[in-house]
C-alpha cells in the first residue's frame, strides 16, 4: 500500500495535470465535510440584495432571494458530492458482483446473469431515471444514489466478467480451488485483487456520471429540493430568467463551473491511476 502511494505521488509529481486533479477532487473532498460549518449563504434582508453583481462582500454575486451565490455552492457540495459517491460505490459492487459470479462459475449462472446484463444494457437510462426519480420522490441520499445506479452498473459487470473468464482458468485460481477454499475465499482473495485496478478507474468516472445525473434531475424540478444544492441552483437561475438577464448570469454560471471544474479533475486525476497500474504507460 505504501508502494503504490509512493508511486502514485511520484506519477503525480511529474503529470501536472493529475497531480491538479487530485489536488482539486481533495479539495472538494474537504468543503463537502466543513462546508456547511465555514458558510452560511443567508437570505434577503432587503430587496436591494437580490440578484447582487460580484463583489468584495459577495464574490460571485447574490441569487434572486439574496443569498450568497459563493456560500451556496460551498454549503451545496456535501449533497452533491454525497449521492454521486453513494451511487458510484453501489454500481461498483453491484458491477463487480455480477461480473465476478458470472465469469468464474460460467455455465448456466453466466448466460443467466448475462441475459440480465444485456436487458439492462438495451434500456435506455437517463429516462428511466426520471420516471423512478419522479414515482419514487425521495428525499433519501442512499434512495437517491440506488436511483442513479439503477443500469449503471451493467457495463462494469460485462467487462468484469471478461477479465473474470480470463481469470479462472490462471494457475493461481486453480491453486486455490484445489487446496478447497470456498468461493467467496476465492473471489474475494483470488479474482477481485486483480480486477482492482480497473475497478478504481471506473469508480472515479462513475462519480461523475452520477454527479451530472443528479444535477440533471434537480434541474428538471423531478427530485424534490430539501436544501441547497448545485442542481436546484441552476432550476432556480433558469426559473428566474437569468438567461436573459446580465445581474443574474453569474448566478447561473457559477454552479455550472463548479460541476465542470469536478468533472475534469475526476478525469485528469483517474489519468494518474491508469498510469500507475498500467505498466507500459509507466515505462513511458
Amino acid at each position: 500500500m505504501r508502494r503504490a502511494l509512493r508511486d502514485l505521488w511520484r506519477i503525480c509529481r511529474s503529470d501536472k495535470a493529475a497531480l491538479a486533479g487530485g489536488l482539486v477532487v481533495v479539495l472538494y473532498l474537504l468543503v463537502a465535510v466543513l462546508g456547511p460549518y465555514l458558510a452560511s449563504p443567508g437570505g434577503l434582508q432587503s430587496p436591494a440584495n437580490a440578484n447582487l453583481g460580484p463583489s468584495l462582500q459577495h464574490p460571485l454575486g447574490t441569487d434572486p432571494l439574496g443569498h450568497d451565490v459563493f456560500a451556496s455552492i460551498v454549503v451545496g457540495t456535501r449533497p452533491v458530492m454525497l449521492v454521486g459517491v453513494l451511487a458510484a460505490g453501489i454500481t461498483v459492487f453491484i458491477g463487480v458482483a455480477v461480473g465476478l459470479l458470472s465469469g468464474y462459475l460460467g455455465g448456466l449462472v453466466d448466460a443467466a446473469l448475462m441475459r440480465v446484463v444485456d436487458i439492462f444494457l438495451t434500456i435506455p437510462g437517463l429516462p428511466l431515471i426520471i420516471v423512478i426519480a419522479a414515482i419514487v420522490h425521495t428525499t433519501s441520499p442512499v434512495v437517491l444514489a440506488v436511483v442513479l445506479s439503477v443500469t449503471a452498473w451493467a457495463g462494469l459487470a460485462r467487462a468484469v466478467r471478461s477479465q473474470a473468464l480470463s481469470l479462472r482458468e490462471a494457475e493461481f485460481v486453480e491453486a486455490a480451488r484445489v487446496q478447497g477454499l470456498p468461493l467467496g475465499q476465492i473471489i474475494v482473495r483470488q479474482l477481485l485483487p486483480n480486477v482492482g485496478p480497473y475497478v478504481a478507474i471506473h469508480f472515479l468516472l462513475d462519480v461523475t456520471g452520477a454527479i451530472y445525473a443528479e444535477v440533471g434531475l434537480f434541474l428538471l424540478g423531478v427530485a424534490p429540493i430539501t436544501g441547497t444544492n448545485w442542481g436546484e441552483m441552476i432550476n432556480s437561475a433558469m426559473s428566474e430568467g437569468a438567461l436573459y438577464s446580465s445581474s443574474s448570469v453569474v448566478y447561473l454560471l457559477s454552479p455550472m463551473a463548479a460541476i465542470v471544474v469536478l468533472q475534469v479533475a475526476f478525469v485528469f486525476f483517474a489519468r494518474a491511476l491508469d498510469t500507475l497500474f498500467n505498466p507500459r504507460l509507466r515505462s513511458q
